[in-house]
């Protein structure tokens, strides 16, 4: 077994350079990869997704048994309950998606290519606030604590819209992104292929494409300031907050269309996420307590495994068994969701 490897700016961690840059130039090559499978659009078989999500299961789950055996349990279990995490966030990001290709009425064929582009800032996106959050980790006695208060603040916002029956909408005419960019550019009506763009008498003009690529980069924004604290909830070590983002993330393209009918099924999964996003700032309330004054328990990483698991497996059975007289995909199932 090995030990932890790369201690930097007080923040122990097994990413070592070598291990970053491997890694990195890695999700780069799947990245490359998933550009090039859809560089022409094309509707995606139940086949091709199954098959892609495999990949994208099996993946993962090799890497953290090579944590496991090469750095150790508590190592692999940290990695385990991280990529849970990330993975159950990553679903409800899915379903906003969901929302956006549905409200900008993006071809089948397209589909793809977005959720491509939604992933890649996805990840840029993460890697930022996994930096800023490392640095406020070193610097910062009360990080733990600004970090707790944000999840109990969103697991908070979470159970408000669930218990007032508030739905997740989209409003094109509305979101400030789609306003700033009409405001600059010109926007033709009809999509032109993976084209972001199109000259149209003679003057450069966006097609719906550029808008919804845009709208979508704008949710991971807000989906980015919910993830990052709470993996580091999980784990310190940046490398693993990192490895549980990319994981996570690169399989969302194949695993939307494997889910495609059943998202709109979940009509618990906020609950649940608002249940796992409290549990978790709870842990780094304490975590932070227990710096402070050492009579305070902290919540061992098995323990929220064990948690993170038992709540996701009850909210999906719970919605199963709520809307199994129901058609899925369709307009009731949707509207039920909270």
């Amino acid at each position: 077994m090995s030990e932890l490897s790369y201690v930097a700016a007080g923040l122990q961690s097994i990413g070592t350079p070598s291990l970053w840059a491997i890694t990195i130039l890695g999700v780069i090559a799947l990245l490359v990869l998933d550009f090039v499978v859809t560089r022409r659009p094309h509707e995606v078989s139940l086949k091709e997704a199954l098959g892609w999500s495999a990949f994208y299961i099996a993946l993962p789950l090799a890497f953290g048994a090579w944590v496991w055996s090469e750095y150790g349990r508590q190592e692999g279990v940290d990695y385990l309950a991280g990529y849970l995490v990330e993975k159950s966030l990553s679903v409800d990001n899915l379903f906003v998606f969901m929302l956006l290709l549905a409200a900008f009425a993006v071809p089948s064929v397209l589909a793809q290519r977005v959720l491509l582009f939604g992933i890649t800032g996805a990840l840029v996106l993460r890697g930022i606030f996994i930096a800023l959050g490392a640095a406020a980790l070193q610097t910062l006695d009360f990080a733990f604590l600004i970090f707790a208060l944000i999840l109990l603040f969103t697991a908070a916002k979470l159970l408000r819209d669930a218990f007032t029956g508030h739905e997740q909408t989209v409003d094109i005419a509305n979101m400030r992104s789609v306003r700033l960019l009409r405001r600059f550019m010109p926007v033709v009506n009809e999509y032109h292929g993976t084209k972001m763009t199109v000259r149209v008498d003679g003057r450069r003009a966006l097609t719906p494409l550029a808008l919804v690529v845009v709208a979508v980069l704008a949710t991971d924004v807000v989906f980015a300031v919910d993830s990052v604290p709470a993996v580091y909830g999980i784990t310190e070590d940046p490398y693993l907050v990192f490895a549980t983002n990319a994981f996570a993330l690169l399989g969302l393209r194949a695993l939307y269309f494997v889910l495609h009918a059943a998202l709109s099924r979940l009509v618990h999964l906020t609950y649940g996420l608002a249940i796992i996003l409290a549990f978790i700032g709870v842990k780094l309330g304490l975590h932070w307590a227990h710096g402070i004054w050492e009579n305070v328990p902290v919540i061992p990483t098995e323990i929220s495994l064990l948690v993170i698991v038992a709540v996701l497996i009850t909210v999906t059975i719970t919605s199963l068994r709520a809307t199994r007289n129901v058609v899925p995909g369709s307009k009731e199932v949707v509207t039920e969701r909270r």
